[in-house]
Parts: structure tokens; sequence; C-alpha cells
């Protein structure tokens, strides 16, 4: 067999199990991952393609149904609400900060919680029963009722939301990190480790941490809709971004006052959230059921 042929095995090998997972990837994955695409696409290029001000007031132009044109003869794709801002236009700038809030939050929240986790789980003892006392403390109130409190504390701003659901979300990732860590420091190969005279950072970061990535991977994927949703909430009640910021929660809150007459203002945002939050969480129950080996047997 010569030398190109014994390489190329490899390769092909690898290019037939990454086609087999593919094919273990549920259809309504797919589907959700495209949605979650369009709109990822949408808060990236929507400014380039769709070049208004989402929060220019145009009062000639006010509760123009969605398809109606201006007076300047554009069109409104998505209709204005009641100050003439173009709907379309706060749709793609509160998918911004949806998607902005959203990640920052899981990323901040994810590596407090990696990291108390990690430690309370790999330690055990006093540092086990201090941050599980925390943890179960802030889960007995309930996290929208925690991070209103902390919301109407710290005032409204992109920063102080991101902060505030952070610190809401940092014990879900703390509780998975913890499971994991006290899964595996009892594992033959970390005896092996601590017997060779590796220390404890070592140890966590080259052995244990590891076993904490695929959980934790799929705790964010479900988080990220949850705080979208919580991050609309907020807005909703004025104690989110700031009120000359684009928000999805707060345009279906400026618009419950017209669902009669101009029902478009709060049900477009309303659809966006839904079907995004939805995306996201069919996404991580398939994430969920690929990685898990027992889910196929």
């Amino acid at each position: 067999m010569s030398s190109t042929a014994a390489a190329d095995r490899p390769a092909a090998a690898r290019t037939r199990s990454a086609l087999g997972a593919a094919r273990r990837v549920p259809v309504r994955v797919w589907i959700g991952g495209g949605v979650l695409a369009l709109f990822v696409l949408a808060a990236v290029v929507g400014p380039v393609l769709h070049p208004y001000d989402p929060v220019a007031t145009d009062l000639p132009n006010r509760l123009l149904a969605p398809g109606e044109r201006t007076e300047a003869g554009a069109v409104a794709w998505l209709g204005t609400d009641q100050m003439g801002r173009d709907l379309l236009a706060n749709l793609l700038a509160g998918s911004r900060i949806s998607l902005l809030v959203a990640c920052a939050t899981v990323l901040v929240g994810g590596a407090v919680g990696l990291v108390v986790g990690l430690v309370s789980g790999y330690f055990g003892g006093w540092p086990d029963t201090i941050a599980s006392r925390v943890g179960d403390i802030q889960l007995a109130f309930p996290s929208i009722l925690l991070a209103i409190l902390l919301a109407g504390v710290l005032g409204p701003s992109v920063t102080n939301i991101v902060v505030t659901l952070a610190i809401t979300r940092w014990v879900v990732f703390a509780r998975v990190a913890r499971a994991s860590a006290m899964a595996t420091r009892r594992l033959d190969f970390v005896d092996s480790a601590r017997v060779l005279g590796a220390g404890h950072i070592r140890i966590m970061v080259r052995h244990v941490l590891p076993s904490c990535w695929q959980p934790l991977l799929v705790a964010a994927t479900v988080q990220v809709g949850l705080v979208m949703v919580a991050e609309a909430s907020l807005s909703f009640l004025g104690l989110g971004v700031p009120v000359d910021t684009s928000s999805w929660g707060a345009t279906v809150s400026v618009g419950r006052d017209y669902l009669g007459s101009a029902w478009w203002i709060s049900t477009m945002p309303a659809v966006a959230l839904a079907l995004v939050v939805t995306a996201v969480g069919v996404i991580g129950d398939g994430f969920r059921d690929v990685s898990d080996p027992r889910s196929r047997i």
C-alpha cells in the first residue's frame, strides 16, 4: 500500500465520522439553526440593508400599517408605531441588543459559575457547603423577581442588565460544573495524576475541566433563550435598556395600548422573540440528545 493511500485513510475515516454525526442531528435542529442563523444575519447586516434610524420619530407617518408607503414614498414593510418609528429598523436594532445581552450574560454568568462549581465540586468540604448554601438561598427566590430587584437598584443600561441577568444565572452553571467535577475527581486517571505529584490546579485544569465543557455547552444553549426572554421582560417593565435604545420588550410594551387599532406594533417583536427563543430551545434540546450517548440506546 502506498504512503499516500495510508495517509488518506484517516482523512476518509474522519469524513465518514463527520457525516455520521451530521445524520444523527434531527431535522428540527437544522430548522432551528436556520432560524437562528437568519436572526444573527439580520442583527449583523440589518443596518446595511435597511438604513433607517430605529428611534427617529416621524409623526406625519405614525401608525402606518405593514406595507403602506410613507409621505416620502418609502415602504414601511412592518409598519410604524405611534411615534412614526419604522418597526423593521426597530426590530433589527432590537435583535442586536437581544443577541448582545444574551451572549454577554451567558459568558459572564457561565465563567463565574464554572469557577465556583469546579472548585466546590473538586474540593468538597466547606467550599462546597458555602457555594451550595448560597445557591440554595438564591434559587429560593424566583429569578425574574430577583432580576427586577437588581435592575431597579442598578438602573436601566445594557451593562447593568447584563450584570443583573448574570447574577441570576450563575447558579445554573455552578450546579452543572459541580456535578461534573464531583463525578470526575475520583476517577482512576485523576488519582493517577495525583499520585504522580500533580497539583490541584493542574488536575482541575487538565483533567477535571474537560469533563465540564459538554454539559456546560448544553446549559449555555438553553440559557441563551431564557436570557432573551428575561431581558425582554425587564425592558417591558421599563427596567431593561434605556428608553433611547431599541428593545423588543420595550416595543411590545409601548404597543399594548394600540392592540385594537395598530396590532403590528406589539405583534411583530413578540413573534420575532418567540421564533428565536423556540429555535434556540430546539437547538439546545437537539445538542443534548446528540451529545448524550444514552439518548441513542
